[in-house]
């Protein structure tokens, strides 16, 4: 959104639905990506999210507000992450890799379920969707329509993001799982250091390309896959 807003290229319409969409982003699916690494963790033995009030979706117990501003402004940011003492767990590895991929599963699934509202926008709105262009009887179905898809690729941007495979996000707890003892401690050593170094990378936008690419590659599946349903009442 930052970017169009520079740049000028937005409407107030697209603009407004953005800003609605990161909104239940930031008070709906946030908490539901936090609660959901809470309630795995819980399940595989560890007690420390329950005791930190986290098992809840209760959205203030979840927010972090820089990482909600950065959601309205580039669509990814974060929320304040889920405690978890991996001693509790009976495969600590294994365990750490299981609650971190309840997080982007979440999300993902999360983006399934908008895009089924989105389909269903379309059908009840007799939209008709070629490339990027809507055609439409009434305006009202177009933005409903846009908002349930911003929820979506919000989620699918944040799944994507979380499985960036270097400490402190959730792809680094699943790949962490698979490297050998003596190269995880080493890893973990480094965790603050490697997350400053990415956050620079990030900065330079040599990851926009690839994350760009893995986002959308996601998101056209998600839509294929709940599209198909809609289509036997076409």
């Amino acid at each position: 959104m930052l970017r169009d807003l520079i740049s000028g290229n937005f409407q107030i319409s697209n603009l407004i639905i953005h800003i609605l969409s990161s909104i239940a982003v930031i008070f709906i699916t946030m908490p539901v990506h936090e609660w959901a690494h809470g309630f795995i963790a819980t399940k595989l033995g560890d007690p420390t999210p329950r005791y930190q009030g986290r098992l809840t979706l209760n959205p203030f117990a979840h927010i972090d507000y820089g990482g909600a501003l950065c959601i309205l402004l580039f669509g990814v940011g974060w929320a304040k992450a889920v405690q978890v003492n991996p001693r509790n767990f009976q495969n600590p590895k294994m365990g750490m890799a299981i609650t971190a991929c309840a997080g982007p599963v979440a999300n993902v699934l999360t983006a399934t379920v908008s895009m089924l509202f989105a389909n269903l926008i379309v059908l009840l709105g007799d939209l008709t969707i070629i490339g990027d262009t809507i055609y439409y009887s009434q305006m009202i179905w177009v933005y409903v329509y846009w908002f349930f898809t911003y929820i979506a690729q919000i989620n699918v941007a944040l799944a994507v993001f979380n499985m960036i495979p270097i400490p402190p996000f959730d792809g680094s707890r699943i790949m962490f799982a698979i490297l050998p003892d003596r190269y995880y401690w080493k890893v973990m050593q480094y965790e603050r250091i490697l997350m400053i170094v990415l956050l620079a990378i990030i900065a330079t936008g040599v990851l926009s390309a690839p994350l760009g690419l893995a986002t959308d590659t996601v998101f056209g599946f998600i839509d294929f896959i709940t599209a198909l349903p809609f289509k036997l009442f076409v």
